[in-house]
């Protein structure tokens, strides 16, 4: 049995939908109403990981599970590694960020995402941990704006980062949670080029057939932003992202995706294609 968590977020739905049908699969979620693209084979439970029992109910029998946690600087993943030891889970996929082997990220989130690896790699079971880029999804908050405005409003516009397609993200998943040997590795996972935000909206509007125009952003104009929308720690972790990204941290470029999956690392532009009607309206 494979369980899988975050099953209604940007990557956890993408593994269920490649898992759907193939494999004995339970997915453990806050809103079991809210899973997408399960067949009736799927078993669809409701869990919390602040719910002991939950959480020992979701594991029984589990082998491999997929891990995605949110409360960034909380306990859910000692709570998981916890019941998971207890149920007789055996590998744990762990769904991480490629900052944590940088040793100049030291913002809330990266020392988060850090503790939760040394919290799975001392538990005493099998691992994987999954280190991507940014996500391209990430550019769907511009949608709005491109469809009313047909503009892209970005800090540091012409930096680079090799961003991935979730969709590969999940690809490597599924291997590591159905196939033997990828016990005790960490996989850093990108896109195949590093692109701007300039460059990105300029293949937005190829896509879209369209001018989508860019217009930088001041710092002060991005702290508003995300201190109005996040608490002022997560702001300032990801105002100190982007300005790793402005020092070249982000731009580097790994062969994994494909590797791993036997088929190139999807580019930014495939992925515009085959989201162009979120931006269209």
């Amino acid at each position: 049995m494979i369980l899988v968590t975050g099953a209604t977020g940007t990557i956890g739905r993408e593994v269920v939908r490649l898992l759907s049908g193939r494999l004995p699969l339970r997915i453990l979620a806050r809103d079991p109403g809210r899973v997408t693209s399960v067949t009736r084979t799927d078993e669809v439970v409701a869990g919390d990981y602040r719910d002991k029992n939950s959480l020992s109910r979701g594991l029984r029998g589990v082998r491999s599970a997929f891990v995605v946690t949110s409360d960034i600087g909380g306990q859910d993943d000692t709570r998981f590694v916890t019941a998971a030891r207890t149920a007789g889970v055996r590998h744990l996929v762990k769904l991480s960020a490629a900052a944590v082997t940088d040793p100049l990220a030291d913002d809330l989130i990266t020392r988060w995402q850090r503790g939760a690896e040394e919290t799975i790699r001392t538990s005493g079971l099998d691992w994987t941990f999954l280190r991507p880029r940014s996500f391209m999804s990430n550019t769907l908050g511009w949608a709005s704006t491109i469809r009313t405005e047909g503009v892209v409003r970005a800090l540091y516009g012409t930096t680079r980062n090799a961003c991935v397609d979730p969709r590969d993200i999940a690809r490597v998943a599924v291997k590591a949670l159905t196939e033997p040997g990828h016990e005790g590795k960490a996989y850093a996972l990108t896109g195949p080029e590093a692109i701007s935000a300039v460059e990105q909206a300029e293949r937005l509007g190829r896509v879209l057939r369209r001018p989508v125009r860019f217009e930088e952003l001041g710092p002060e104009q991005a702290w508003a932003q995300w201190s109005r929308r996040y608490p002022e720690p997560i702001a300032e972790a990801l105002l100190a992202g982007v300005e790793r990204q402005l020092a070249g941290a982000k731009a580097g470029v790994d062969s994994t995706v494909e590797r791993l999956t036997a088929r190139p690392a999807t580019s930014y532009a495939a992925w515009a294609r085959d989201h162009a009607t979120a931006f269209a309206g």
